[in-house]
């Protein structure tokens, strides 16, 4: 698995239904700013030598900023790693 450095967590990025309840699908170039948390760094570290962990952990369901992080494809799957700072809110 992907082990995180730091202040960074690797994110699952929910799929966006772009389908209608009616069975329409409507094209979207729309991406989802939701995801589930899969790994965790060991958290930041200040220049006197402290430490802080992060507040998100494995599993917890989050909302980050859109257009951040860096996209890597890992076992055939797609995750984003980012900073704890670009997670916005844990649903």
């Amino acid at each position: 698995m992907i082990k995180p450095l730091g202040d960074r967590v690797v994110l699952k990025v929910k799929e966006i239904d772009n389908k209608t309840r009616s069975g329409i699908i409507v094209p979207s170039n729309e991406v989802s700013n939701q995801a589930t948390v899969v790994a965790v760094g060991p958290g930041r570290v200040f220049e006197n030598g402290q430490g802080s962990p992060l507040e998100v952990a494995e599993g917890d369901q989050v909302i980050f900023t859109k257009f951040v992080g860096t996209q890597i494809e890992y076992n055939g799957e797609s995750y984003l790693i980012v900073h704890e700072g670009d997670i916005i809110a844990v649903l």
